[in-house]
């Protein structure tokens, strides 16, 4: 159906616009979050008697490639995802073996920014870095609304569709 290529477009769409806006907000606002970051890392408001705080990176230099790492992630989720949109609407309405084909950029787009939160936030960030011990710098509710929500685009997306019929 119509109605689905023309949402699946449109949902790759809306995560592409997501990701540019943090992507955009991590770069323009650079300190701030690096700050989220270099607190993370630091691990200096977890749990005072937390035995994992060897884990701990105390080197500026390693905040700063790390931080730099998840803007390149986060702004390569969104070149991906809107290559993805357009190659998406430019056969919306074409034959459904060209329209599958041209998921490609969009289902790369998906599952990096799937990794991206999931990985880097709640695997990394959560559990190794003891995040979800801190009240201050903890971000693991809104990196599991990212990813939860990118998942059920992706899965929706990586739908195969019939021909057309309307």
């Amino acid at each position: 159906m119509l109605i689905t290529r023309l949402s699946k477009t449109a949902f790759v769409a809306a995560i592409a616009f997501f990701a540019t806006l943090v992507a955009f907000g991590n770069i323009t606002d650079y300190g701030s979050n690096f700050a989220f970051v270099q607190h993370v890392l630091l691990m200096d408001t977890i749990f005072p008697d937390a035995t994992i705080k060897y884990r701990a990176i105390n080197s500026p230099a390693l905040h700063n490639a790390f931080y730099i790492l998840i803007i390149a992630a986060e702004t390569l989720t969104a070149v991906l995802c809107w290559i993805g949109t357009f190659n998406m609407i430019g056969r919306v309405g074409g034959d459904a073996r060209a329209f599958n084909r041209s998921k490609k950029w969009a289902i790369g787009g998906l599952a990096l920014g799937f990794l991206v939160w999931q990985v880097a936030f709640l695997s990394i960030g959560g559990e190794w870095f003891g995040m979800w011990m801190s009240q201050t710098w903890n971000g693991i509710e809104s990196a599991f609304r990212f990813f939860i929500t990118i998942i059920a685009v992706l899965i929706f997306v990586t739908m195969p569709d019939g021909e057309t019929t309307d």
